[in-house]
């Protein structure tokens, strides 16, 4: 039997010297008891899985919307890839793999509905009152709107994860947060480094993935690409020919490919710096990199997505429909509050009333947000 202090005493011992030890946390916002038998990220990690936040990813667009077929990712998928992504590079390198997958389970809790073209239009909605964004959203979310304990409002994560969570990519929120906000130093540790390489990883894999299965992408066009011809010929000198295994196949390959660089590369880098602490690694350069070669193949492939996928015009289509729905629920709500339920402008507490109609926008799932767009709209619709 494996008790709290007995992984952190292996973690002491097996972790390298710069990753961020569950022991040496720097606590909750509300001080609990340590548990039994889980450290203190794990308990983080636990907690996230557990939130309604996180099954209502299952509902929020990657790309397509969940009615465009059951294989493309969704938000959750997109989670749970980049999750075993980001856990295979921190155990390579000696970081705390817990703490990692924490961050990462709950890096886009706070996305809006409809993907990025939801966080679009609500960031515009909002220019008045600080804007809005995903990683911000998803520390208020685990922070603030979450309900789990009436000791504290949120999930009360350690300090080490709400950082992560912040710096998953973002500068510093522009606009007040109901609970003070955590140390983020001067840079991200090791492990929010990986948690926000991991996802660039993951969706520039799986959206070349999901554009060839919906006929959005040529597979003869991507061979363009160098990263995605080294990937089929390495594939194909394996011996697959099926048209059936070969996308995923070399899909798979793709993340072997960038993973594996990145892994050399930041190992390398680290030898090189040799930092003693996880706070040596904070001052320092980004230390979780690719090599100037793949980095430059990896740009490459988002350009030819950017240009091919996402500025495809079905995809335009869904954004712009995406658009409407969720500017037509803001004026509406704006418009007249008693539209919305009792329960969101209660939880404002002196916070603009715009801001608690955002986190109930953004907290809709694709499905809720059109059921919601009918029933405010369709005069035959139940209310």
């Amino acid at each position: 039997m494996r008790t709290r202090e007995e992984i952190e005493r292996h973690e002491h011992a097996y972790l390298a010297p710069f990753a961020v030890r569950s022991a040496e946390s720097k606590g909750r916002l509300v001080a609990e008891p340590a548990h039994r038998y889980r450290t203190a990220f794990q308990r983080d990690r636990d907690r996230v899985l557990h939130a309604r936040a996180f099954r209502r990813l299952q509902y929020k667009t990657q790309v397509f919307p969940y009615h465009e077929g059951d294989h493309f990712r969704n938000r959750l998928t997109h989670t749970l890839e980049v999750a075993q992504i980001a856990r295979t590079i921190a155990r390579a390198l000696g970081a705390n793999e817990d703490l990692v997958e924490a961050i990462v389970l709950a890096h886009d809790l706070g996305h809006p509905p409809f993907g990025h073209a939801g966080e679009r239009v609500i960031n515009q909605l909002l220019k008045a009152y600080g804007g809005f964004e995903h990683n911000r959203q998803s520390l208020r979310l685990v922070d603030w709107l979450e309900e789990r304990s009436e000791r504290y409002p949120g999930l009360n994560l350690s300090a080490e994860t709400r950082a992560g969570i912040l710096k998953h990519g973002a500068d510093f929120p522009r606009y007040a947060h109901p609970v003070p906000l955590p140390e983020l130093g001067p840079g991200p540790t090791l492990e929010a480094q990986i948690a926000n390489t991991a996802d660039e990883v993951a969706y520039h894999t799986h959206d070349l993935d999901d554009g060839l299965r919906a006929d959005l992408l040529e597979w003869d066009a991507l061979a363009e690409l160098d990263l995605w011809r080294r990937a089929t010929d390495a594939v194909r000198e394996e011996g697959a020919r099926d048209p059936r295994i070969l996308r995923p196949r070399v899909t798979v390959m793709v993340i072997d490919l960038l993973v594996s660089d990145l892994i050399e590369t930041s190992a390398a880098r680290l030898a090189r710096l040799a930092p003693k602490s996880a706070s040596e690694v904070q001052s320092a350069e980004p230390l979780i990199a690719f090599s100037p070669a793949i980095a430059e193949q990896k740009k490459a492939v988002a350009r030819y997505l950017l240009d091919h996928f996402y500025r495809h015009y079905r995809v335009v289509r869904m954004a712009a429909k995406a658009e409407r729905i969720l500017t037509d629920l803001w004026q509406a709500y704006a418009g007249d509050p008693r539209q919305l339920p009792p329960h969101v402008l209660e939880r404002a507490q002196g916070e603009p009333e715009q801001r608690a109609i955002a986190d109930y926008i953004a907290g809709m799932t694709d499905r809720f947000a059109m059921d919601e767009h009918q029933r405010l709209f369709d005069p035959q619709s139940h209310v």
